[in-house]
């Protein structure tokens, strides 16, 4: 049965079953600003000042070019995002002009607020200067998408992705496209997401230190053991494995899935490689690519190739099952020295900045995995052409 037709806009031609994908990433991507303007939520204190009068206080006297690049560079994505969904979602549908002055606004508020907050924080100083480049940066990422989508490849976009995905990708290619950000916070295993439990057994007992509560908390029955080679390949064969599915499982043709499973490859192992190089330098890009870690990415190719004809809804139970044992076998194993010491290359050196926009992904993807798998499982089987 042929669906409803297109709708013509003077922005391009959209479908009414479209849900554009624009829309989870600004949330994303916002909720991200957030944790990186307010990081690390301690030392809240009240100066006796209204948290805005930084408005009317005189330009910052030191001041460097990337403090000044970074300001506008980060809110870009925001501002081409909010613009993007406000064009192109079905509910929105927006012309140009206000889009880009929505999409501005939106995120000319939310750097106000991020601002006024760091009036209250004693490791950051609120500025004007500040909200007007970050404000900048939302209207140069709105003009951008409201170009874009002007010279029409916003809808060249639209149009692959329904030539090149079954119908409702939107979870899965939002997944994935954040799945690169979530590696550049360093692993203690690569491609290790998820890795929490430790960290979250250690936050709950420094809370309730003092507390009748702390005896509450459950005794773990053994103590956690590096994990062996064999391990490890495992761990890494699996972790990349997770979006390899993901993607094949979306794609609608044989051709394609390999392809994009390719693609996946590819961008882990440059990720991986950029992470290691900003942590350690360039010339330890490759460090990570042991003996184990070679096999466990070897094997996640195999297998990924070898599930290529697998029925989209196979292809998802697989990715809930490998996701499941990832973070089973991952959170056995503790933290190690050199991992430490990365961590604080990253928390108190040049990368203070994005500590949070990579750390909370790295944390978090696995368990967005396991929701949008489940979420989708739970619907009547959807039928894709392979």
């Amino acid at each position: 049965m042929q669906g409803p037709p297109a709708v013509s806009t003077p922005w391009g031609v959209t479908s009414p079953n479209h849900k554009s994908s624009a829309w989870p990433l600004a949330l994303s991507y916002a909720a991200l600003i957030v944790y990186a303007s307010l990081f690390p939520f301690t030392g809240w204190r009240d100066q006796g000042l209204a948290p805005w009068s930084y408005l009317s206080a005189p330009w910052p006297r030191y001041w460097s070019g990337f403090d000044l690049g970074i300001n506008v560079v980060g809110y870009v994505p925001l501002g081409f995002l909010l613009a993007v969904g406000l064009m192109r979602a079905r509910a929105w549908r927006l012309g140009g002009l206000p889009a880009v002055g929505l999409g501005t606004l939106a995120g000319a508020a939310l750097a106000f607020v991020m601002e006024s907050l760091q009036s209250y924080l004693p490791m950051r100083i609120a500025s004007n200067l500040d909200l007007g480049l970050n404000a900048m940066g939302a209207l140069i990422g709105a003009t951008l998408a409201a170009g874009l989508v002007r010279l029409g490849l916003v809808s060249h976009w639209e149009r692959a992705r329904s030539l090149w995905f079954v119908d409702e990708p939107r979870g899965a290619l939002v997944l994935l496209a954040l799945w690169p950000a979530a590696l550049l916070f360093p692993a203690a295993v690569p491609f290790g997401l998820g890795q929490v439990f430790e960290r979250l057994e250690e936050a709950l007992a420094e809370w309730l230190t003092d507390t009748p509560f702390l005896a509450w908390l459950p005794q773990r029955p053994f103590e956690l053991q590096p994990l062996a080679p064999a391990g490890e390949m495992l761990c890494v064969a699996l972790g990349l494995l997770v979006p390899c599915l993901l993607a094949s499982s979306v794609a609608r043709s044989l051709a394609r899935r390999a392809l994009l499973v390719a693609l996946v490859l590819l961008a882990g192992l440059a990720v991986s490689a950029l992470s290691s190089a900003l942590s350690w330098g360039p010339v330890h890009a490759w460090a990570w690519l042991t003996t184990p870690v070679f096999a466990g990415v070897v094997l996640a190719a195999v297998l990924a190739l070898a599930l290529l004809r697998a029925p989209r809804r196979l292809s998802l139970v697989l990715v809930l099952l490998a996701v499941l044992l990832h973070l089973s076998l991952l959170n056995q194993a503790p933290l190690n020295a050199y991992f430490a010491l990365t961590l604080a290359t990253w928390e108190q050196g040049r990368f203070m900045r994005f500590h949070g926009l990579a750390q909370w992904l790295g944390w978090l993807w696995p368990f967005a995995v396991i929701v949008y798998a489940a979420a989708v499982l739970s619907r009547r089987p959807v039928s894709a052409t392979s």
